[in-house]
């Protein structure tokens, strides 16, 4: 996915707009959007975004823009995304044990 993305990226000469501080932009931007279909929306009609074929779209369109623009910023850090995906979810692991945190929402530093 990255080799793809980034082959379309040059094959628009696009780079030259993609700083990290504007690739990150970009990316809360389109965060931005996908908090959007969710807008005065209760639970439930959020909860039902993903049984509505056009909802459901738009969900995917927001939510692969976030992603594409992710693989954007770690590529411009020089990021490997998945072994820093994997190194955070150790660490999270570490701040919050099961056997303190089974079925709570408290904040780690309060277990």
């Amino acid at each position: 996915m990255r080799e793809a993305l980034l082959r379309f990226r040059d094959e628009r000469d696009w780079q030259q707009f993609h700083s990290l501080r504007n690739l990150i932009v970009s990316l809360n931007l389109e965060a931005a959007e996908l908090l959007e279909l969710t807008q005065w929306k209760s639970d439930a009609e959020v909860n039902a975004l993903a049984a509505d074929p056009a909802a459901r779209e738009a969900l995917s369109d927001e939510c692969a823009d976030v992603f594409l623009y992710l693989l954007l910023v770690a590529d411009a850090a020089g990021i490997d995304l998945l072994d820093a995906a994997r190194r955070k979810l150790d660490k999270n692991a570490e701040k919050y044990p099961v056997e303190k945190c089974y079925g709570s929402s408290t904040k780690y530093h309060r277990l």
